[in-house]
């Protein structure tokens, strides 16, 4: 545990360092957020924080290549590390092009599937599936490839939608990979493995996003951007294709075996994004719409609508993520199925208790309007930040 420990601090300090010298740089440079009727933040704010993260991660990277015990089982053993290097390095530049001047959904995903492609070229990729009721499958290049790519792109753009507001992309990065570097640590002591890179990279990302958090809390000094967060979303992508594809174990023959399957535990963890992220696409759909067009029916700007304040909006989303990754971790590792239908009936009613009597209090006062005619925007949600998918 002390090897990750060492590595997780190094990456929470040289974030935390590093990010107000690129805040005076991208003040300099002019890569300026400026207020507009569609974000929430009240006044000019400097981006380009992925940079700051970037300088953590690489940090944290260099310090584990010198502890001997990651160096023999981790950097020797597999290209994993320097594929998500490699990776993390194009989608910064993707990300930082699309801070300084807006992007097409094309080239990003371009980019994206680049990204993809150079992890995929160092080893990062689907291998194996459990499914309960067929065991383990060999998945092919014909399957696997597009699969793994699939994944990525579906993690890289769950973190970047969830970038709405001040500090809610880097808290929950700092649960999900919390969590999961708990799942593929104590996984790993179980069968007395050695250290891997799937926990390596969870407890780089955890502190990374820790060490940028105080600085984009709100209010934010500055911005991650997007090329924070698809950052942030391919170490999560790489640690959790490396946690979870790799393995022929099939889970233990428990009567929760179905539910215990690793590939669900980073689905749990990251749900908030990913349900906003499914929402999204059915909501654009239905309406006859593209899926990357944008609108300001996010998770996040509903808290607002509903009268929320911007702290307790992502401090509501932070709560939501560690009771589910709570119960992810509580399927995988505890047998008994009432404790995990509990803890789920649990989760439910504190998210009624936290959401439902704003709710009610919203509807009961109705629709406000203001001298214009137009309805009167409640507390928090002066302006809705753009969804960045």
């Amino acid at each position: 545990m002390l090897p990750y420990l060492l590595v997780f601090g190094v990456a929470a300090a040289v974030a935390a360092m590093a990010t107000p010298l690129i805040r005076r740089f991208s003040i300099r440079i002019g890569a300026i957020d400026k207020p507009s009727d569609r974000k929430v933040h009240p006044k000019p704010t400097p981006t380009l924080g992925g940079i700051a993260i970037f300088l953590a991660f690489v940090a944290a990277l260099g310090v584990a290549y010198a502890i001997p015990t990651f160096r023999e089982t981790v950097f020797r053993a597999t290209l994993e590390p320097v594929g998500v290097l490699l990776a993390g390095l194009v989608i910064l530049a993707v990300g930082a092009y699309d801070d300084l001047r807006p992007a097409s959904v094309r080239t990003k995903v371009a980019g994206q599937v680049l990204a993809a492609g150079l992890m995929i070229l160092t080893g990062i990729q689907l291998v194996f599936f459990y499914f309960p009721t067929q065991g383990v499958i060999v998945l092919g290049p014909d399957l696997g490839v597009p699969l793994t790519v699939l994944w990525i792109l579906a993690m890289v753009n769950a973190v970047n939608l969830v970038d709405g507001l001040d500090g809610l992309a880097a808290g929950v990065v700092v649960i999900a990979s919390a969590a999961f570097f708990t799942f593929t640590f104590a996984s790993e002591q179980a069968i007395g493995a050695p250290p891997s890179a799937a926990s390596l990279l969870s407890a780089i990302a955890a502190g990374a996003a820790l060490g940028f958090l105080p600085h984009n809390f709100h209010p934010a000094k500055i911005f991650m951007g997007d090329s924070g967060s698809m950052l942030l979303g391919v170490i999560l992508a790489g640690a959790t294709i490396s946690g979870v594809g790799k393995s022929a174990v099939a889970p233990a023959d428990k009567e929760l075996a179905a539910l215990a399957i690793p590939v669900i535990v980073p689905l749990l963890v990251l749900a908030v994004p990913f349900i906003d992220v499914v929402f999204a696409i059915g909501r654009r759909m239905r309406r006859g719409r593209p899926v990357t067009h944008p609108d300001k029916e996010h998770i996040h700007h509903r808290l607002l609508e509903i009268g929320h304040s911007h702290r307790e909006a992502v401090l509501l989303i932070y709560f939501w993520s560690a009771i589910l990754a709570g119960a992810a971790l509580a399927i995988s590792f505890v047998d008994s199925q009432a404790a995990a239908l509990a803890l789920v009936l649990v989760a439910l009613v504190l998210v009624a208790l936290t959401l439902v009597p704003r709710m009610r209090r919203q509807n009961g006062r109705g629709s406000e309007t203001g001298p214009d005619g137009e309805g009167k925007r409640p507390r928090g949600a002066a302006a809705v930040h753009p969804p960045n998918l």
